[in-house]
């Protein structure tokens, strides 16, 4: 294995780590749009508060990963990117201010106008992030200078936009497992319902999409049948979407949560292999593409970025353990919380 290689994978962790830790947040951002009280709001703001802004911190240092190490596609991404990018940012930013904000003043109006701020932010940052995802499987036109020459419409393509409907069925499923765990009473058998729903909409869509790819980026399996990662990213996914609603029925509520990580984690990686050693393709001509290795910085670079991620990493792991082992157990509303 080679430093590109490292490093693909090491974004690749990012990645998924940010898409469980942050994926469960905005799913019970979404959700909250559909609490029934008061009561259920503060739930679901004070279930994800202790830990919101520190899964973001994937998100931040995934993007500074791929600057580091692969910053060509950094630049052709987020130029070409931007006004999506700038759309996503603005969804993040009205969660956090309205987590923070809502409770400043007592009134219902100014409360609601903040619920409905988290829970559009998270549906709009879950759909985008879906749709840049399906772009980048499908290919975007990239000349042979790496160069980006389409448009913010073109990235809203069919394909794009049922990527992006089924990152929305994973997440709410993803959130409502989650609320299993931090709820009680009728609101966790309400969650429990949507985490059902969503399993069977997730399952639903997730064949559609595959037989989709099948037809729109055909050379993502080219190849894969010989790589022995596919069949154990496969077998788990399989295995955790069968055992799901199992967990869910015999009330096993935190291991049908830790399945829809998995889910997650096997669904992205199976993506992964298909990319390999691709990072961006072009739909003009693939031998246009972005690869771990013309779009990657120096040896020397890597080699020392490597080092400083070798070091960084495990206090991120570390300290994000510590802080759900702290918040662990059901969510018990107090006068500090929001």
């Amino acid at each position: 294995m080679d430093l590109n290689t490292t490093w693909f994978l090491l974004f690749g962790v990012l990645i998924i780590g940010y898409a469980i830790l942050d994926g469960f947040d905005l799913g019970v951002g979404v959700l909250h749009l559909f609490a029934r009280n008061e009561k259920e709001r503060r739930i679901n703001l004070n279930a994800i508060g202790p830990v919101w802004d520190g899964n973001e911190v994937w998100l931040l240092t995934g993007g500074g990963a791929l600057f580091a190490a692969f910053p060509i596609v950094y630049a052709t991404v987020f130029s070409g990117f931007y006004l999506a990018l700038m759309l996503v940012l603005t969804a993040l930013i009205a969660r956090a201010v309205s987590l923070e904000f809502r409770g400043k003043v007592e009134s219902n109006a100014w409360k609601r106008s903040w619920d409905w701020a988290f829970g559009l932010g998270s549906l709009l940052a879950i759909v985008l992030f879906g749709v840049a995802v399906g772009n980048i499987l499908r290919g975007v036109p990239i000349d042979s200078e790496g160069r980006y020459l389409g448009g913010f419409l073109e990235l809203l393509n069919p394909y794009s936009i049922v990527i992006g409907v089924l990152s929305l069925a994973l997440m709410v499923t993803h959130g409502a497992a989650y609320m299993t765990v931090k709820s009680d009473g009728d609101q966790r058998e309400r969650m429990k319902s949507w985490a059902s729903g969503g399993w069977m909409a997730t399952v639903i869509l997730y064949i559609f999409a595959t037989l989709y790819t099948m037809m729109e980026a055909g050379f993502l399996f080219e190849g894969i049948l010989g790589n022995p990662l596919f069949y154990l990213f496969m077998v788990l996914l399989l295995a955790v979407l069968i055992y799901f609603p199992i967990a869910l029925k015999a009330g096993k509520f935190f291991k049908a949560f830790l399945s829809s990580c998995v889910t997650i984690a096997s669904m992205l990686g199976l993506a992964a292999i298909g990319m390999f050693p691709r990072l961006v393709p072009s739909s003009i001509d693939l031998a246009y593409s972005l690869t771990i290795y013309n779009a990657s910085s120096t040896q020397r670079t890597l080699t020392v970025m490597l080092i400083i991620a070798l070091i960084g990493m495990p206090l991120v792991i570390a300290y994000t353990f510590y802080i759900y082992r702290v918040f662990m157990g059901k969510t018990v509303l107090t006068e500090e919380s929001y």
